[in-house]
């Protein structure tokens, strides 16, 4: 029960920091100077819309497959107790 917690408050943690990371790099930093030393604690502007999507589309992606692989288990345990009902 302590372990839920403790991995609780770092996913938590880490959440807070990505955001908080994420919503500077996104919208604050266009209004910086090209020049101001903050500019170097991030990557190109392009890549804040670049990663989300990559990340949305993989995550898509898995959930679908999960999908699908549940669905397609579920239909091949249905057959097969159907067989057994007739045979």
């Amino acid at each position: 029960m302590g372990s839920d917690k403790v991995l609780g408050g770092a996913m938590l943690l880490a959440s807070s920091v990505i955001f908080t990371y994420y919503t500077i790099w996104a919208l604050l930093l266009p209004f910086f100077d090209s020049s101001n030393q903050i500019q170097a604690w991030f990557p190109a502007r392009e890549w804040a819309v670049r990663i989300p999507a990559f990340v949305l589309v993989v995550g898509l992606s898995v959930i679908g497959a999960f999908l699908g692989l549940t669905i397609a288990t579920e239909n091949r345990k249905k057959a097969q107790q159907a067989r057994l009902r007739t045979a």
